[in-house]
């Protein structure tokens, strides 16, 4: 077995786990199940999946019922998470006066995959009120609207542990 494809024998990845996200994000785009949108997305989104691919193994994902499982609740907790940041926003728009507490705050992270950490790090610039300012090692560097702690175990569960927990499941 060759250092490649790590996941054969533990589930699909790679090539066909890229394609299957590009090919929805094509569906999703283009809101439309027409036959000639299906077979261009179907075609252009196995070409750029095949170019990714090929060039790097961060795509070999395993994906097994568990992992598979793990990216639903992930994508819960994410939209959850998402509408209480939201909230909390228009919260300090709308307030007669802006009481916030700015500041960069150092998280911890046990993500070990390239994949996995983007996906953190993307959940983390998503929800507003955080923006991600440097990765180094086991930390992330977070830009915070309102600092509620500034010690790095309590803030690692308060911005990151909702996301870790499922992300690493997935990715490893």
């Amino acid at each position: 077995m060759s250092e490649r494809s790590p996941t054969i024998g533990k589930g699909v990845g790679g090539l066909p786990v890229l394609w299957l996200l590009l090919f929805i994000l094509w569906l999703i785009v283009n809101a439309s199940l027409a036959t000639p949108i299906l077979v261009t997305g179907a075609v252009i989104s196995f070409a750029v999946a095949l170019i990714f691919a090929r060039r790097s193994n961060v795509w070999d994902i395993a994906i097994t019922p568990r992992s598979a499982w793990h990216f639903l609740a992930y994508t819960a907790v994410f939209f959850t998470e998402l509408v209480k940041a939201n909230l909390n926003m228009l919260r300090y728009v709308y307030s007669p006066r802006i009481d916030i507490h700015p500041g960069i705050v150092r998280v911890r992270i046990r993500l070990k995959s390239p994949i996995g950490r983007l996906a953190l790090c993307n959940s983390i610039a998503l929800t507003p009120g955080s923006l991600m300012m440097d990765v180094r090692g086991e930390a992330l560097f977070i830009h915070w609207l309102d600092v509620k702690t500034s010690d790095p175990d309590q803030a690692t569960q308060m911005i990151v542990a909702p996301f870790e927990k499922h992300l690493e499941a997935v990715f490893g």
